[in-house]
């Protein structure tokens, strides 16, 4: 599928989903973004929902201002996977036991470390720049300042809602590890705090939606919050990377018979801003529920907790800003899964898959998301498949 333009908004709004299928509140959030006069293009994914401020599956790309709603509260939250040595044939048919040594090994929900994770203590993780990194934490908001302690016992977490680990198998059966979560607690307080003070600027003010709030170049507010949004998506990424390295040591203990070995670790970032350049404009770009796909580059395209995901590798198309899908999109709210699903439908629809099947998770059901194929399908031009994944065990927060 190539894209559609949406007619009558100030600036390109190139929409790769049908939009006939999208809510009418999201696109109205679509047009309500095209009004900023900083903005420069959007570019539309399939598995776009309606989200705070902008859509979920949106790329916004505007020069010399960003919006931290559209963002998200999530800073960086995103993918990594990483191709095992291991087949199926080296797992046991009772994988629950595997759960469990991961679920003790990366804490789950609202829970953290008893103490701060030592990453040269992790087979194989890169510590170089550590110390720096933890440095400039000294240079984030006060508001936020004294979460430092639980910042890094939450460092190789995975949070809930929608965060996950997954053990995957491929088309040729190599078992494959997945994981999706972000900057945990203190990305969502620096979000928050940005968010309010964006909105108290006089040059948002009279904005036809005050969640749209931006920060404009050369001022210390924009200063402000690019520092601590940057901090935060490393913070996101190096979260993901403790949470790769512990699964990677559960596996080795469990498999030590099969001596496991593993690949180079994909990994992407799906709630992100990025300078890049487009038609001679250096550029903001914000990917909101998108990962960038440039030409060759690797990303994850996750399904539902029953369902199929995708390896991929962009093409690089800049119509879309060299962006594509983050997943296949919410199809009705966590309330309304709730109250149209059950347990037992739960069950039904997670067969096969070692997993929660309890009213916890119930919102996370397949059937409250859009169908994975679908929005493969969609997106032709902008991935190619490298390998499509199916879980055989399933981690929720």
């Amino acid at each position: 599928m190539s894209y559609t333009e949406v007619p009558g908004a100030r600036v390109p709004i190139r929409m790769w989903a049908d939009p006939a299928t999208v809510e009418g509140v999201a696109m109205q959030q679509l047009r309500n973004v095209s009004t900023l006069p900083w903005i420069q293009g959007l570019a539309v994914m399939p598995d776009v929902h309606f989200g705070k401020g902008a859509t979920v599956g949106s790329v916004i790309a505007m020069r010399g201002a960003v919006c931290p709603a559209a963002v998200g509260v999530d800073i960086g939250c995103g993918m990594s996977a990483v191709k095992t040595s291991l087949t199926a044939e080296d797992l046991p048919a009772d994988l629950s036991r595997l759960r469990s040594r991961i679920e003790q090994a990366i804490p789950v929900g609202r829970g953290m470390h008893d103490s701060a994770v030592d990453p040269g203590k992790l087979h194989g993780l890169a510590t170089s720049g550590w110390d720096d990194f933890w440095g400039r934490f000294d240079g984030v908001a006060d508001a936020v300042k004294f979460r430092q302690e639980r910042a890094t016992k939450q460092m190789g977490t995975l949070g809930s809602g929608n965060h996950f680990w997954e053990l995957c198998l491929d088309s040729d059966d190599s078992v494959w590890i997945m994981l999706h979560s972000g900057s945990r607690n203190i990305g969502k307080e620096l979000a928050d705090y940005h968010i309010g003070q964006a909105q108290k600027l006089p040059h948002n003010q009279g904005l036809i939606d005050r969640d749209l709030a931006v920060f404009i170049a050369d001022t210390p507010q924009m200063a402000a919050y690019r520092h601590d949004l940057f901090w935060a998506q490393e913070y996101a990424k190096h979260n993901r990377e403790i949470m790769m390295a512990l699964s990677q040591e559960v596996l080795r203990r469990e498999f030590a018979k099969a001596k496991v070995t593993f690949g180079d670790v994909i990994s992407c970032h799906h709630n992100y801003v990025a300078e890049e350049r487009y038609e001679g404009m250096d550029l903001l770009v914000t990917r909101k529920g998108a990962i960038r796909a440039g030409s060759g580059e690797f990303g994850i395209i996750p399904g539902s907790m029953g369902t199929g995901s995708y390896i991929v590798k962009g093409l690089g198309n800049a119509a879309s800003f060299n962006s594509a899908s983050h997943g296949a999109g919410r199809k009705m709210s966590r309330n309304a899964a709730k109250k149209r699903f059950t347990t037992r439908d739960l069950e039904e629809q997670t067969r096969g898959v070692e997993c929660r099947k309890d009213a916890g998770v119930v919102d996370e059901i397949p059937g409250a998301y859009k169908p994975i194929e679908k929005v493969m399908e969609q997106q032709r031009d902008l991935v190619e498949v490298v390998a499509k994944l199916k879980q055989v065990v399933c981690v929720k927060g």
